[in-house]
């Protein structure tokens, strides 16, 4: 998890744009909820979501190890800001109607869409949500269940930070397991040398083997009783290509530095399904901590559209990486505008403390755009 360092802090106008106008957001995770919450205030918002929660994606890796529930209700968010919640998933974008058909057949019109529908674990062959031996983080639930039956040996494949917080939160919680964690690359290869080298040891202190430089190419290529899939996310945006929506080589939205999409522009997009950039960042990954301001500052840049003003650029740079290592343990990594690592980290207990306050600051950010979203403008990072 990356924490920003700033972002465009002017809040929508209180010169409210017309009520006629009418924002569909699809996509209730960090960006989306965050968007339609930010504009409420402002014009009539439709959030459409299957679900009736808000799942915290960032705590995936606790659900697996035991942790009860990550979501919340969605009624706690919406209730008295005017949201209407469609539970139904999009199955169509008619751009030329600017229409969003759904799986319960209603069609939704709209002035302005935000597509905030994120990421999921790459699929590779052998890997299914209720798979009996393979898993993704998706399916943290099923995983629990089947550690649950019994000690075995257990593969976490990618080397990343999510792979690094799903194989030391395993590890501390199953003991009985035997772990492996298989990456292309390196393990932690985005945290400073200090960084790595204490990722490495919490890993060897809980009995986690570590193969690192060959290409794991599925499941069946690993010798474990469960596999983990922890590798390559990729952008949801197969309902976005399919209407015609501009997208980048890796598939997320192309947009501007608004976020508008640039065959597009009546079409947002934030989180993970945007390829956003700013000149201190770059090109922003794939994150919680990316999602939040995003989807915050698509609000302010729609308010301003909807009033017939340019909407703002979005200003965004990172000041943290947070890793969990287990509940006793963790990585603070400081880092630069452009998310590249300082040589000082934060690690141990601390670590481990700051880690969770940042956690707990995501669901705290998104009842403050709830119950008052003015203040949001205040928020470094958010506003």
């Amino acid at each position: 998890m990356t924490l920003p360092r700033t972002q465009n802090t002017t809040g929508p106008s209180s010169d409210r744009p017309s009520s006629a106008h009418h924002v569909v957001v699809l996509g209730a995770g960090y960006g989306g909820l965050m968007a339609a919450l930010r504009l409420a205030p402002h014009t009539r918002v439709t959030l459409v979501d299957p679900a009736g929660h808000f799942t915290e994606r960032v705590r995936l890796h606790e659900r697996a190890s035991g942790r009860p529930d990550v979501t919340h209700a969605l009624d706690g968010f919406l209730r008295g800001t005017g949201i209407t919640h469609v539970a139904a998933r999009a199955t169509r974008l008619d751009l030329a109607a600017r229409e969003v058909h759904t799986d319960d057949g209603r069609v939704l019109p709209y002035d302005r869409l935000v597509h905030a529908l994120g990421s999921r674990t790459t699929p590779v062959e052998g890997t299914q949500a209720d798979g009996e031996r393979a898993y993704t983080t998706e399916s943290a639930a099923e995983l629990h269940k089947r550690l649950l039956e019994g000690p075995g040996s257990l593969a976490v494949v990618g080397g990343g930070l999510t792979g690094v917080e799903l194989a030391t939160e395993l590890a501390e919680t199953h003991p009985g397991w035997r772990f492996g964690l298989h990456t292309e690359g390196a393990v932690g290869a985005g945290l400073s040398e200090r960084g790595r080298a204490h990722v490495r040891t919490v890993l060897a202190d809980r009995g986690v083997r570590i193969e690192e430089g060959h290409r794991v190419a599925g499941p069946d290529a690993v010798d474990a009783d469960v596999v983990l899939w922890a590798a390559s996310m990729v952008p949801a945006t197969g309902l976005a290509t399919g209407a015609g929506i501009a997208v980048d080589r890796a598939g997320r939205i192309t947009v501007d530095t608004a976020l508008r999409s640039v065959s597009h522009p009546e079409v947002y997009a934030v989180g993970d399904s945007a390829a956003a950039h700013t000149s201190a960042a770059g090109p922003l990954r794939m994150a919680c901590a990316t999602a939040l301001p995003t989807g915050a500052h698509a609000a302010v840049a729609i308010a301003a559209d909807l009033r017939g003003e340019e909407p703002p650029p979005l200003r965004f740079g990172y000041v943290l990486q947070c890793v969990s290592l287990g509940r006793r343990d963790g990585v603070i990594q400081p880092v630069r505008a452009d998310d590249s690592p300082r040589a000082r980290v934060l690690t141990g207990r601390p670590a481990a403390y700051v880690k969770e306050q940042v956690v707990l600051s995501t669901v705290r950010m998104l009842r403050l755009a709830s119950r008052h979203p003015a203040a949001l403008r205040y928020v470094p990072g958010i506003g």
